[in-house]
């Protein structure tokens, strides 16, 4: 396949406008060492905005402006691209030596205005939703109409119970309408909504109300996901049972059955029935906050990273349009959870501020069988399809017939997301899932850079897709690799910590909180420099390849996981002495977590496989089922330095099986302790 030419396949799909009651409710990887596969025509969707500026012709040049001259830039772009009450009269003030970062200043506008209000207006009948719930057929729609509706009267039951400007609402349920309804109704009357995956923990949902400091949840009775019901305001009532600040919590029927009622319940279907759809929107600064969203940190606390309103919308829309090369009247499927910042940017607010129809994806990947993906793109005619290399590998397992007994004709592009791919599941993506026809889009970002950073396109015409690397840099975006000692790597085939030396609107403005601790996580290790927390590597041709996190933060599956949270919930256990948490090579989750744990004394053989149980249950009811360990190895010992530091570096490199690898072990206060540990890994599973 290498060196193949495709042409891709450029045109509007005619779009069906359907309507539905909602129930009246509104590593370095290379392609097996060859570097560069497959050249496409590369039809890059012009900035209109710049037609007529003579200097401004190619990519580059745009990609230049950008970095060069932003003020006119990302001007131009907000003017045209985002509806204003009041214009701003400064396009930016930023010091990125302070991390001091504010964009489109005195500019006044609403988040909902831009994503729901005038579409609705222009072409109310167009597909908004499509809501692809758990069962396979029994999708819902929803017009920008009714979306407005639903969000007007859900703004308008926020305000009269006494939710106000600036407030932080918590929303935690499942990805659906009413998910989307809820985080646009916040962005009506000014409140700061706080989604937080609604397969968090009690523990985990009541730390990050308690941190947000909101009065107000939105809940729903149940969750419905791969054919079992989730029990989501059971998990809600012993949240709030911790949290004092909690005044009010709203609860939609997703499937009506009977659940418990507290004195701070309030039926959010009755509600809302009683409401006006029509709410005047607030007039917000560029610089309000529009959302925060938690992720984990490696010092066990979660961070609510914070994003404000103008900028973080136009970078959405802007890379949703160009990266995916959205065409209007196209299907947009991204099958994130809106309960992280792919489903933020790329399932609700990228698509939404372009008038684009999304999808949103309440089931799994293998149910009810592995061709759900594939059955789903054909039912609804999907034109791009954004998931993440967990997704591919796991498909990848269940064979071929799974995906070619379905007609994918209707896609022309192809995204991935959440943590490297590996040249394995891009051949199968590409050659299998695409058939060759479709371009790839490896794409790099993070919450904290709002949208995406790096990936394949825009780009030139007839430019090069490099097989699993997202490559080139998005507007506004100047990459930096840096060495161990602070100082800059320059030139090709060079290795390093992942910087970004520009500012762009998308970027986070803070921790919620704790602006300090945003200081010293992303700007102060790197003077200079936004400090990514990954490591990457630039090879001969320029391009870029992420090599994993470099700091105590494990990526499992596309979610962020604190080293610090798992080890916390296992140490509370009282046989438990001293845990520490590693990620390892996982074929499936890309990363999977391997718990070395010292008991307070020897583990009788017989009972430790209940010990594990144990310990796995603990770390599923403190953060969730997706955070616990998929290996546990009970040790005398850890790898410690005089000093008492943990050397995971060892720890990482006995989960992959590389005991050849391990270095100087000289420092640590008992090296003996090393032997032990492959000794035992070895045995333990069989190495």
């Amino acid at each position: 396949m290498a060196g193949a030419k495709y042409v891709c396949r450029i045109g509007k799909t005619k779009p069906v406008f359907l309507i539905s009651s909602l129930k009246n409710q509104f590593t370095c990887h290379t392609r097996k060492d060859v570097f560069c596969t497959h050249l496409r025509g590369i039809t890059t969707t012009p900035f209109p905005e710049f037609q007529g500026d003579p200097q401004l012709k190619s990519h580059a040049d745009l990609y230049n402006a950008s970095l060069q001259n932003p003020d006119y830039f990302w001007g131009t772009l907000a003017k045209s691209r985002l509806q204003w009450f009041q214009k701003f009269n400064q396009v930016k003030d930023c010091d990125i030596n302070k991390g001091h970062i504010r964009w489109f200043m005195d500019g006044k506008l609403n988040a909902s205005v831009n994503c729901v209000d005038r579409y609705a207006k222009k072409t109310g009948d167009a597909i908004a939703l499509i809501w692809e719930k758990d069962e396979p057929g029994t999708e819902e729609y929803v017009t920008y109409r009714q979306l407005s509706q639903m969000v007007n009267k859900m703004a308008n039951m926020l305000k009269s119970s006494g939710v106000g400007r600036g407030d932080r609402v918590a929303i935690y349920l499942p990805t659906s309408p009413v998910a989307v309804a809820a985080m646009m109704a916040c962005a009506r009357i000014g409140a700061i909504h706080s989604v937080v995956f609604a397969g968090f923990s009690s523990d985990a949902l009541a730390g990050r109300i308690i941190d947000a400091d909101a009065e107000t949840v939105i809940t729903a009775d149940e969750g419905v996901r791969g054919g079992k019901l989730i029990p989501l305001k059971q998990t809600v009532d012993a949240a709030v049972a911790q949290c004092p600040c909690v005044k009010r919590v709203f609860v939609y029927q997703r499937t009506g059955n009977d659940v418990p009622m507290n004195k701070l319940d309030i039926s959010l279907d009755k509600e809302m029935a009683c409401q006006s759809d029509v709410c005047d929107p607030e007039e917000m600064g560029s610089e309000d906050l529009l959302f925060m969203l938690y992720t984990s940190g490696s010092t066990g606390k979660p961070k609510g990273i914070a994003h404000s309103t103008a900028g973080y919308l136009l970078y959405a829309g802007i890379t949703q349009k160009h990266v995916f090369d959205y065409q209007e009247g196209e299907r947009f499927g991204c099958v994130a959870d809106i309960g992280w910042i792919t489903g933020h940017t790329y399932v609700v607010y990228g698509p939404l501020s372009n008038g684009a129809t999304t999808v949103l994806f309440e089931s799994t990947p293998t149910y009810p069988d592995p061709g759900r993906y594939w059955e789903m793109v054909q039912r609804l005619k999907l034109n791009q399809i954004y998931l993440a290399p967990t997704s591919l590998r796991l498909l990848l397992k269940e064979g071929n017939e799974w995906v070619t007994k379905y007609d994918r004709s209707s896609l022309r592009k192809l995204g991935c997301v959440g943590e490297p791919l590996n040249s394995e599941a891009y051949d199968w993506y590409n050659d299998v899932i695409g058939d060759g026809k479709c371009e790839v889009v490896d794409t790099w970002w993070q919450t904290e850079t709002g949208g995406i950073a790096i990936a394949p396109r825009p780009s030139a015409k007839g430019a090069k897709i490099v097989a699993a690397k997202p490559m080139r840099p998005h507007f506004g975006i100047q990459p930096a690799l840096m060495d161990k000692d602070g100082k800059e790597l320059t030139g090709s085939n060079v290795q390093g910590a992942l910087c970004i030396k520009s500012v762009w609107p998308g970027m986070a403005r803070t921790i919620y909180g704790d602006h300090k601790r945003f200081l010293d996580t992303y700007y102060n290790p790197y003077p200079g420099y936004y400090f990514s927390g990954d490591g990457a590597h630039r090879c001969e041709e320029g391009y870029y390849q992420i090599t994993g996190r470099m700091d105590d933060v494990m990526n499992v599956s596309g979610h962020r996981i604190g080293t610090a949270e798992v080890e916390d919930a296992m140490d509370n256990h009282a046989q438990v002495a001293e845990t520490a948490v590693v990620g390892y090579p996982h074929d499936v989750k890309g990363e999977g977590i391997y718990a070395f744990v010292v008991p307070m004394g020897d583990v009788d053989p017989e009972e430790a496989d209940a010990l594990k149980a144990e310990l796995k249950l603990m770390v599923k009811t403190v953060i969730g089922s997706f955070a616990q360990p998929d290996k546990i190895l009970f040790t005398p010992g850890l790898p410690k330095t005089r000093s008492g530091k943990i050397m995971r570096r060892i720890l990482r490199k006995v989960a992959d099986n590389k005991p050849d690898e391990l270095g100087d072990i000289s420092t640590l206060v008992d090296p003996s302790v090393v032997e032990i540990l492959v000794q035992r890994h070895s045995e333990e599973f069989k190495v």
